[in-house]
């Protein structure tokens, strides 16, 4: 860990639970300063990942979990006949606006769970097979998820980045910090 999370108050889970997952966001968030558009959608190794491409994903699993926690369809609809779009920037996409829509989505997602009754509230997981039958997951499950999610992207992002200028996270963090 590059960066500190500060202790949620007494029984804060929430708070907590938002804190390591803002935290991770940071990570993925801090790769990309500096880099201009072609070097966030260069893919620097034998994988598709860019990390243009893994700010996108991230924003999008992001959001779809919440859609699905809302009960609500996704904001994007993937399947195998655009599967590959997810983990790369097309058209008009840019790292400003990608960055930009996953700032909107790190707020709804804050605003539901912080106004959510309980973490024990559940809601109903897709019928992919994948998936147990019928099956449901928590609130608490889905932070924790999406705290998983976004931690391993954030670790792909810091291989990408210090592949591309040799920049580290821990120099990263120096550097954001330097920012006005």
């Amino acid at each position: 860990m590059v960066t500190h999370v500060a202790a949620e108050a007494q029984g804060d889970e929430r708070g907590a639970l938002l804190a390591f997952l803002e935290e991770q966001r940071g990570g993925i968030r801090r790769a990309l300063l500096g880099l201009g558009e072609e070097q966030a959608r260069t893919r620097p190794s034998a994988s598709e990942l860019s990390l243009g491409g893994l700010l996108k994903h991230v924003a999008e699993v992001e959001q779809m979990w919440l859609a699905r926690a809302k009960q609500e369809p996704p904001a994007v609809r993937r399947d195998q006949s655009n599967w590959h779009e997810s983990f790369r920037l097309v058209g008009e996409e840019t790292v400003a606006s990608q960055l930009a829509y996953w700032e909107q989505v790190a707020a709804e997602t804050e605003k539901y769970i912080r106004s959510a009754p309980s973490l024990d509230d559940t809601f109903p997981l897709p019928p992919d097979p994948w998936f147990p039958p019928e099956g449901r997951v928590s609130l608490r499950w889905l932070c924790l998820h999406l705290i998983r999610e976004t931690a391993r992207r954030a670790g792909h992002a810091d291989i990408l980045r210090e592949s591309l200028d040799g920049k580290t996270a821990f120099e990263l963090v120096a550097l954001e910090r330097r920012e006005p």
